[in-house]
């Protein structure tokens, strides 16, 4: 029954959050079980231009670290904030989801160029949280039953609580960065006077995952009418005369 109910759960998740989600903890899995190394996954520009491994750009979004708490704590978050950004503000456009990944992602490694960073996933995590927050402002929060606040100081929280535990901002920082130029390119600029849509989510990105809606001008010939279909009582009436 628990694995029914696991299976029943996993597959409810929507496309991306389940793919993500899936890639990180395989990635993790294989370097707990020594299939893979850390060092062949982190980010190094080198390697990536003059050695050709391009899986570089990909998979250092992949790697949270060790099992361990730091592992189960992003896991949660990214779970969560990556699921109810699918299924809240990008319901039925998963383009458009998918595009914010990509653009993250290509921001997020172009400061990786100039910065000795070598996994992103933690940042990427942290847009997807700032990105949720900004558009949910009057949620109420609470951490860990110690602090009450509005959604939009979650990532702030975040960004203290990592501190406390002795990591680098950075990540933390970059995050809440590429996260706020998403959120004002894409819901501040477009409403201002004289501001535009400029995050335009390529077509084929659309044709891909995007189902197409149904044209309300289309009329289809007779022949293809419901109304003009053959009953399956006909058919089978044709099929085996008395």
């Amino acid at each position: 029954m628990a694995y029914q109910g696991f299976a029943q759960e996993y597959l409810g998740m929507p496309a991306v959050t389940r793919a993500y989600t899936t890639a990180c903890v395989i990635t993790t899995a294989a370097v707990q079980l020594e299939f893979i190394t850390p060092f062949q996954l982190y980010f190094n520009p080198d390697l990536i231009f003059r050695k050709f491994q391009i899986w570089r750009l990909i998979t250092n979004f992949l790697f949270f670290g060790p099992l361990g708490f730091s592992f189960f704590f992003n896991m949660i978050f990214l779970y969560r904030y990556c699921r109810m950004l699918e299924e809240g503000s990008f319901r039925g456009r998963t383009a458009d989801f998918v595009f914010m990944f990509l653009f993250g992602g290509f921001l997020m490694t172009l400061f990786g160029l100039f910065a000795s960073l070598f996994f992103l996933g933690q940042a990427f995590t942290i847009m997807l949280v700032y990105v949720w927050s900004r558009r949910n402002p009057y949620i109420r929060m609470n951490f860990f039953g110690l602090l009450n606040f509005q959604a939009p100081f979650l990532p702030w929280v975040l960004m203290g609580f990592s501190l406390l535990l002795g990591n680098s901002i950075i990540i933390d920082l970059l995050g809440i960065a590429v996260g706020h130029i998403y959120y004002f390119l894409e819901d501040v600029f477009p409403n201002q006077p004289g501001g535009k849509k400029l995050l335009l989510t390529p077509g084929f990105l659309k044709m891909v995952f995007d189902t197409p809606e149904e044209d309300p001008n289309y009329n289809p010939l007779p022949e293809d009418r419901p109304e003009n279909q053959p009953r399956d009582q006909d058919q089978n009436q044709q099929q085996h005369p008395q």
